[in-house]
C-alpha cells in the first residue's frame, strides 16, 4: 500500500527530543523557517545515527528540494504530497547524506519517530519500498508555538518560586504558576495543579499545552469525540487507526481522572505507603531476621514528588503532541456545545460531524454538609498557598506536599479506603466516617471485613455509624504544616452530638456525570443529570449519530470499562456493528491491602435474580506461596451454576488479587468452566493456585458414592 511523507511545516515536540541514543534539534518555528540555501548535509553512516546529533531541520530542507513531492494514485485514491519511500532511500544515497540504503531508512525513521512524517494512512513504518508518505502539517491538526527564539510554549514560561509562604522556617520554597501575565486560556486548568514544579509542568505541556493552536480543518470529520479520558482517547485512536478524520475536544487535561487524579497517582502513593508498612513491620521483620535501627521516617513531600514524576512520566502516553503526530488526530482544547444533530462548536469554530461521540466523565459529588462546599471552594481557590483549608476531592487531593497529621475521610467506598489506608500508613493519622454500617458496600460483607479488621490494625479508626453531618468549619487554630484546623460536628444514630478537630478532609462520596453543559438538547439527547446519557445497549444516544462511552453514561465507572466501551462505539459507529454492552464481563479492584476484586455476579444478585448456585471456596493460609510470603490474609470464592461448572461470579479478597482475578475473568468469558481450571497447571509455589484448587474442590463433588465404589472395584481388580 502506498505510504506518505509529509515535508509540511511541523510543530516540534521539544527543542531537543532523544530517539533512541540520537539527539535530534527539532528547531524549526511554526510556520517553518525556509532557507534559501540550506548546508550541506555531511554523509551520515550507521556509526554517525548511533553516535552524533543529526540536524534534521537542515535535512528536511534538503529532502524536500531535491525528492519529488507530488499528489500519487493507488486503486483509485489520490494521496496529496506524497513522495515514494524507495525514492526518498535513493536520494539520501546518491546525495552522500546517507552511506547505504540501510542508514538512509534509519534517517527515515528518525524523522518518523520525531513526528516529522508518517504513511500516508499510517499503515507502516518508513521503508525502502514503494510506499507513499507525507510531511506531517501540525497546523491543521493543532499544535503549540514556539517563542522568538525557537523553542516551544511551555509552562515553564509561567512559573515563578515565591518567598516561603509558610510559617516554618524550614520549610522550603516551592514552586508556583504565576499567571498575571498569561494570555493563555488554559491557565484555568494548569492552576489546578501544584505545585507548578518541573514534573508538573512536563506533564501540563503533555496533556494540555499553553497557547495551543486549534487545527485548521474546515471540512466533515467522520468522528467528533468529546472528552479525553480513558474513553475518548481510545476512541479517537481507534477511529483514527481505521483512516477516519477524527476531532478530539478537551476542556481540561488529556488522560482524564485516571491519569491525573485518579489511576495512577492513586497507586503510586499506595506503593510508597506499603514500602513504609513494610517497613515499620517490625514482627514480621524480625521473624525474618530482619532489624532495622532508629525510626523509619517518611518524607512526604518527596513521596508527593516521586508521585509527580511517574504521572508525567506515563502522561507521554496520552500527549496532545502523540496524539496529533503519531495517531493523526485533530486535537481541540476548550468546551464543546452541540449547536444542531450534526454540529459542535469550540472556541468558537463551528466542527461538522457524521458521527460524535460523548466520553465527557463525571466529577465529584460533595455532600450537602454545611459550610463543606464553602471550605472546599476556598481551598482549591488558594491554589496550595498557605494557610488554607485542605478540603478536598481526588481532584485536589494529590496536590498536597504536606503530611497532614490528622486526616478525616468522607466515604468508606473504594477511593476512601484505598486512600484512608495509604495516608495511615504514611503516618496520617485518619479517620472514615460513613453513614451505612458498612464498608466497600457492593463487596460481600464476610470479604470487606476482612480488609476493615486489617485497617484497623493499621490505626484507622471507622465511623461508620453518622446519622447526621451537623457542620463544618474552622477552629481557629493552624498546624505547623500550614493546615487551618477544621472543625466537623455530627450526629450520632442516637442523637448523639460529637465533635472532632482534623488538619485536612478528603471527600469521596459518589460521582456525578459531567453531561449538563453541553447543549445536548440542540443534539436531540436525552440525559439525566445524576445517571447521565440515555443510551442503548449499544451505546447510541437518542440521537443515532451520537455515542456515550465511560463515566458519562455507565454505572461501571473504571477506566478498563470505558476502554472497553469505547472498543464497542468504534466498530459499532464506523462499521455498522452491533456490539453491545451487555455482553461486556468487567472485573473490578480496589487496591487496599489486601486488595479485593470480583466478577461477575455476586451472592445477593443470584438470590435476587432466583438463580441456583452452589460456592466454592480456597482460603490463602492453605497456600504454600502465601504462608512462605507471609500473606495468608485472604480467599478465592467462586460460584457455578447449581448443575454444573460454570462459573457465573467470583471474589478474591488478598494479596494481588486485582491480577489474580484475570484468569477467572477469561474463563468466564471462554466458557471454561470450574472443573477444567483444575487441569490448568500453575507453576509452584504461586497464589494463583488457589483456583485450581478450588476446582478440585468442585470436581469432588463429582464423585458420588456410586462413581467412587466403581473406581474402587477398577483399582481392586488391578491388585
Amino acid at each position: 500500500m502506498p505510504c506518505c511523507f509529509s515535508l509540511a511545516p511541523a510543530i516540534p515536540l521539544s527543542t531537543s527530543r532523544r530517539l533512541n541514543t540520537l539527539t535530534i534539534p527539532l528547531r524549526p518555528p511554526f510556520p517553518r523557517r525556509r532557507r534559501s540555501q540550506p548546508p550541506p548535509m555531511a554523509s551520515v553512516s550507521s556509526d554517525s545515527v548511533a553516535d552524533r546529533e543529526l540536524d534534521l531541520d537542515a535535512l528536511v530542507n534538503n529532502f524536500r528540494r531535491n525528492v519529488p513531492i507530488k499528489d500519487r494514485r493507488f486503486r483509485l485514491t489520490t494521496y496529496k504530497d506524497t513522495f515514494v519511500g524507495a525514492e526518498a532511500v535513493q536520494w539520501l544515497v546518491t546525495s552522500g547524506t546517507a552511506e547505504n540504503r540501510d542508514d538512509a531508512v534509519k534517517l527515515g525513521l528518525l524523522m518518523q519517530e520525531a513526528g516529522l512524517i508518517e504513511h500516508c494512512v499510517r499503515d507502516h513504518d518508513f521503508k525502502d519500498e514503494e510506499l507513499f508518505y507525507k510531511f506531517i502539517d501540525d497546523s491543521e491538526r493543532g499544535g503549540v508555538p514556539q517563542k522568538a527564539a525557537g523553542q516551544l510554549v511551555s509552562w515553564a514560561d509561567f512559573v515563578s518560586t515565591p518567598m516561603n509562604r509558610n510559617s516554618r522556617a524550614l520549610q522550603p520554597r516551592v514552586p508556583e504558576a504565576n499567571f498575571d501575565d498569561s494570555h493563555s486560556a488554559a491557565a484555568p486548568v494548569a492552576s489546578a495543579f501544584w505545585p507548578m514544579d518541573d514534573l508538573n509542568v512536563k506533564l501540563l505541556d503533555n496533556v494540555h499545552p499553553p497557547e495551543w493552536i486549534d487545527p485548521a480543518f474546515d471540512g466533515v470529520y467522520n468522528v467528533v469525540v468529546i472528552g479525553a479520558g480513558a474513553g475518548g482517547l481510545v476512541t479517537s485512536a481507534g477511529c483514527a487507526g481505521f483512516g477516519a478524520k477524527v476531532a478530539l475536544i478537551e476542556a481540561n487535561v488529556l488522560g482524564g481522572d485516571c491519569l491525573n487524579v485518579g489511576c495512577v497517582p492513586s497507586k503510586s502513593l499506595i506503593h510508597a505507603a506499603n514500602l513504609a508498612h513494610t517497613l515499620k513491620n517490625n514482627t514480621e521483620l524480625a521473624d525474618a531476621g530482619i532489624s532495622i535501627e532508629g525510626r523509619v521516617n517518611v518524607d512526604f513531600g518527596q513521596t508527593m514528588r516521586r508521585l509527580r514524576r511517574v504521572r508525567a512520566d506515563i502522561s507521554n502516553t496520552d500527549a496532545a503532541s502523540r496524539f496529533t503526530r503519531k495517531l493523526g488526530v485533530d486535537v481541540y482544547f476548550g468546551y464543546a456545545k452541540f449547536t444542531s444533530d450534526s454540529t459542535v462548536v469550540v472556541n468558537g469554530k463551528t466542527l461538522k460531524f457524521r458521527k460524535a461521540v460523548i466520553a465527557t466523565g463525571g466529577y465529584p459529588s460533595l455532600p450537602g454538609i454545611p459550610g463543606l462546599q464553602e471550605l472546599h471552594d476556598e481551598s482549591v481557590a488558594k491554589g496550595g498557598k498557605t494557610p488554607s483549608p485542605a478540603v478536598m476531592t481526588n481532584e485536589s487531593f494529590f496536590n498536597m506536599t504536606e503530611l497532614p497529621q490528622r486526616l478525616a475521610v468522607i466515604g468508606s467506598g473504594v477511593i476512601g479506603m484505598e486512600m484512608a489506608q495509604a495516608m495511615q500508613r504514611l503516618g496520617s493519622s485518619v479517620t472514615v466516617f460513613g453513614r451505612s454500617g458498612k464498608v466497600l458496600p457492593k463487596e460481600d460483607a464476610d470479604l470487606s471485613e476482612i480488609i476493615k479488621k486489617q485497617m484497623e490494625d493499621d490505626g484507622v479508626d471507622f465511623r461508620l455509624n453518622v446519622s447526621k453531618y451537623v457542620t463544618v468549619e474552622r477552629s481557629g487554630a493552624v498546624s505547623a504544616e500550614g493546615y487551618e484546623e477544621l472543625l466537623m460536628r455530627t450526629e450520632e444514630e442516637d442523637g448523639k452530638p460529637v465533635e472532632y478537630l482534623f488538619d485536612a478532609m478528603l471527600v469521596s462520596t459518589g460521582r456525578k456525570p459531567n453531561v449538563s453543559n453541553l447543549d445536548l438538547e440542540k443534539a436531540g439527547v436525552e440525559y439525566d443529570s445524576k445517571i447521565g446519557l440515555k443510551v442503548t445497549d449499544m451505546l447510541q444516544t437518542t440521537n443515532p449519530r451520537i455515542y456515550g462511552v465511560g463515566d458519562c453514561c455507565s454505572a461501571y465507572k473504571f477506566t478498563h470499562a470505558a476502554d472497553a466501551m469505547a472498543r464497542i462505539v468504534i466498530r459499532n459507529a464506523l462499521f455498522l456493528g452491533k456490539d453491545k454492552m451487555s455482553n461486556l464481563l468487567i472485573p473490578y479492584a480496589t487496591f487496599t491491602a489486601p486488595e479485593i476484586a470480583h466478577v461477575g455476579l455476586y451472592e445477593a444478585d443470584m438470590k435476587e435474580k432466583g438463580i441456583a448456585y452452589k460456592t466454592f471456596e480456597k482460603h490463602f493460609d492453605d497456600n504454600d506461596r502465601a504462608i512462605a510470603d507471609s500473606t495468608t490474609l485472604g480467599m478465592v470464592r467462586i460460584h457455578v451454576e447449581a448443575k454444573s461448572d460454570t462459573i457465573i461470579g467470583a471474589s478474591i479478597v488478598g494479596e494481588g488479587a486485582g491480577n489474580m482475578i484475570s484468569e477467572l475473568t477469561l474463563a468466564m468469558q471462554s466458557g471454561t468452566g470450574l472443573g477444567a481450571l483444575a487441569s490448568v497447571i500453575h507453576p509452584y509455589p504461586t497464589t494463583a493456585e488457589v483456583i485450581a484448587r478450588a476446582g478440585d474442590a468442585y470436581n469432588r463433588t463429582r464423585l458420588t458414592n456410586t462413581v467412587k465404589q466403581l473406581l474402587r472395584g477398577i483399582v481392586k481388580v488391578q491388585r
